[in-house]
């Protein structure tokens, strides 16, 4: 990580952030999947963030009965707690792609401030620390190396943006709120995930059972299923990302 961040300041992207604090504006960037050539094969990408605490057996037993495929943003913390879930994960490798969601679940902001009352990493070197955590969590669990990353409250500084794509990884936006950090009620989730169209890209949360929204992302998955969309993980299908998350 030292290394890392020699060249981090060698290249500039560190001083600005220091200097100019909370008046850099956060950024969310949003993700879509290119166009594809069959027009009436709709195709979108389910993500889903298991940030900590238990997992939703709805939405697991759900996608494996219906074989619907998903990138599963996956923290060390929910690692530790969650083994069974984990295997049944990686017993369906054709469905789930598991992903880096972080070590701790701390926003990738690197000056000191709350997003949604979580206070973030605060610095370079805790943004990295924050990547390369959940990445570790990720290979001693037996998953495949990372190639995605999306921070918790999927919010960003723009100079951390730049520390996480120059450490190798894209940063995974969306184009699709389903659940609003799992609060939502099950109809109005249901309603936001049955209206996803061809390259949308849905984020919603396994990691909260207890949550009318779980019962939602549910109903509006089958809903689109029903129609005929395909659902594909991020590595599936090339996507574009604003605020060069992607490129």
């Amino acid at each position: 990580m030292r290394l890392l961040l020699k060249s981090f300041f060698a290249a500039g992207l560190l001083v600005s952030a220091a200097s100019v604090g909370h008046a850099v504006p956060l950024l969310e960037p949003t993700l879509h999947l290119k166009p594809h050539e069959d027009a009436d094969a709709p195709r979108v990408a389910l993500t889903l963030d298991a940030c900590g605490g238990r997992t939703d057996g709805r939405i697991l037993s759900a996608l494996v009965e219906n074989r619907i495929p998903a990138t599963i943003f996956v923290t060390g913390t929910w690692l530790r707690r969650n083994a069974a879930a984990l295997e049944i994960m990686r017993s369906h490798p054709e469905l789930f792609e598991l992903e880096n969601h972080g070590g701790h679940h701390i926003p990738a902001v690197d000056t000191p401030r709350k997003i949604y009352g979580i206070s973030s990493a605060g610095s370079a070197e805790a943004v990295l620390a924050e990547v390369e955590g959940g990445a570790a969590a990720l290979a001693e669990a037996g998953g495949p190396a990372a190639k995605w990353f999306r921070g918790a409250t999927a919010q960003y500084s723009p100079s951390a943006i730049a520390l996480i794509r120059k450490a190798g990884f894209k940063i995974a936006g969306y184009s699709i709120n389903g659940d609003g950090g799992s609060l939502l009620s099950a109809r109005e989730t249901a309603r936001r995930v049955a209206a996803a169209k061809d390259g949308d890209v849905i984020i919603a949360h396994i990691n909260q059972p207890t949550h009318a929204a779980g019962e939602g992302l549910v109903k509006g998955l089958l809903e689109l299923k029903a129609r005929g969309v395909t659902f594909v993980r991020l590595d599936d299908a090339d996507g574009v990302g604003t605020n060069d998350t992607t490129d």
